[in-house]
């Protein structure tokens, strides 16, 4: 009995994976409604590295030396997250009236920023990504030939909202 047990394994597998995947659901205009992005805190060394291998080849493309994740500039980006979530807009001014610099100096960064992407957003990092990647400004921001380090965070909402922050710095 263990064996037929056993030996009919594969053979749900195999059934499980042809299953038909379940269709997006669509909205009254006809497009896919969007799908809540919900971001468990084990995942987040996964998405920095992966924030920083997909600027790298953005860099790399620009023929940029590839950046390095920062914990100090990491640290920045989380607070500004926060702060702006607090606020409820996306500026790059803190609370306080706070700028990138005094942001970066606060948490110990000897080194000197150079730029700072914001969103307030469902999407992912990489559709964030992919925004910022097609405004000029932004896009200058990750490509800068003279940035060394990344630092790149978030806050989420309970309601789904994400804040994402990246700096850059020298």
């Amino acid at each position: 009995m263990n064996r037929r047990f056993v030996l009919s394994i594969p053979v749900l597998a195999a059934l499980a994976a042809c299953a038909t995947p379940e269709p997006p659901r669509l909205g009254s205009d006809g497009k896919p409604l969007a799908r809540l992005y919900r971001i468990n805190s084990a995942d987040t060394a996964e998405i920095q590295f992966r924030m920083l291998d997909s600027v790298n080849a953005l860099r790399q493309a620009a023929g940029a030396v590839p950046l390095q994740l920062n914990a100090e500039l990491n640290a920045a980006a989380a607070t500004h997250s926060r702060d702006m979530a607090v606020q409820n807009r996306p500026w790059h001014f803190g609370s306080d009236g706070s700028s990138l610099l005094d942001r970066v100096q606060r948490v110990g960064y000897t080194g000197a920023p150079l730029g700072e992407n914001i969103s307030e957003t469902y999407e992912t990092e990489i559709e964030t990504l992919a925004a910022w990647a097609t405004d000029p400004v932004q896009r200058d921001v990750m490509t800068d030939p003279r940035a060394r380090h990344l630092g790149f965070a978030w806050f989420q909402e309970d309601s789904g909202k994400i804040w994402w922050t990246l700096v850059t710095g020298a």
